[in-house]
């Protein structure tokens, strides 16, 4: 990253640290992560807005990037898996702050143009996989933290049983027609849920699309 790209990127976590609370070590991340290079509108990247990609899918907003970060409460995670790749932004976030970062994408040229970024900047704890993130990814679980990076209805039981007991999932959740950023801490058997605030997100969909 050059000097000129690093700054944008400090100008833009300031701007989200005067708008919503972040620790450091997030702050931090946001100025080692170029948010141009995931997106086709280079001249809008370090807006706070969400901007589009291909396939009706979109970059999430910076603000909400800090919010679901922050919601993950980051602290002794050692993992975490990512339903809803994208432009893969999320999760070079994320690998700032967590060792292990593996994320599913439905949409096979997303979760190749993301690897092929992750590999461009060397960010080399980022896993990739095309399939449909609602079956998540066994061969790794448990994990300490899941994220959804699209709304759901409901999340599947497969993937509660892939989250760490002691573990948080983070999804934008629909109650009553509006998605809601939702956390729920798996004790055991029981799942203790907590709204946070009211989101706006992609579906998830079914199956993969090539």
């Amino acid at each position: 990253m050059n000097s000129f790209e690093k700054k944008r990127c400090e100008a833009m976590a300031e701007e989200i640290a005067h708008r919503i609370f972040i620790n450091e070590e997030l702050f931090n991340a946001f100025c080692e992560v170029p948010r141009e290079i995931f997106s086709p509108l280079k001249a809008h990247s370090y807006r706070l807005d969400a901007l589009p990609l291909a396939n009706s899918q979109w970059i999430s907003s910076p603000l909400t990037v800090a919010k679901m970060t922050m919601a993950l409460n980051c602290k002794d995670a050692d993992s975490v898996l990512e339903i809803g790749c994208g432009s893969g932004y999320q999760a070079a976030i994320l690998s700032r702050i967590i060792r292990r970062v593996f994320t599913i994408e439905r949409i096979e040229k997303l979760a190749k143009n993301a690897a092929q970024i992750f590999r461009e900047l060397g960010f080399s704890n980022i896993n990739v996989r095309f399939d449909d993130g609602q079956n998540g990814w066994k061969k790794y679980a448990p994990y300490d933290r899941i994220l959804f990076s699209a709304y759901t209805t409901q999340i599947p039981e497969i993937l509660i049983d892939q989250l760490s007991d002691g573990g948080i999932l983070i999804a934008p959740i629909v109650h009553n027609g509006k998605q809601f950023i939702t956390r729920l801490i798996k004790n055991g058997m029981n799942l203790q849920k907590e709204i946070l605030e009211e989101c706006l997100f992609v579906p998830i969909l079914d199956g993969k699309e090539a």
